[in-house]
């Protein structure tokens, strides 16, 4: 079974940049589409991106399209969440998943594994 696991979350100031990974071990990045989520205090888990690694095709969440980069290391089995230009509603818990490729995308109910989550919190 796949399983997930998600560090680099930390306290940024405004304006600042953080790099999240997920490292995903022993299986084919090529079989998933690999998602990270985020969940802000009183909010619902909204999507953050997505990768498809077998194509590199990505999709973003409209509100970090121009500040947020989702990529893939197929060698370390990792996927990577930059982060830049950080806002105070940026805070939240951020979570990776993985889904089917051929049909998950940016809808949480759409993954069947989800790793644990890193705390981003964006403050001065």
């Amino acid at each position: 079974d796949v399983q997930l696991q998600a560090s680099g979350g930390g306290l940024v100031q405004p304006g600042g940049a953080l790099r999240l990974s997920c490292a995903v071990p022993g299986v084919s990045l090529d079989d998933y589409v690999i998602g990270w989520f985020r969940q802000g205090p009183g909010r619902e888990r909204q999507a953050v991106a997505c990768i498809v690694s077998r194509d590199i095709t990505t999709y973003y969440e409209v509100s970090v399209k121009d500040r947020f980069t989702i990529s893939s290391d197929k060698a370390k089995n990792v996927v990577y969440l930059q982060m830049t230009r950080l806002r105070p509603e940026d805070t939240a818990i951020y979570y990776c998943a993985a889904g089917d490729p051929r049909w998950a995308r940016l809808q949480p109910h759409e993954y069947q594994t989800w790793g644990q989550g890193t705390l981003v919190t964006v403050s001065s």
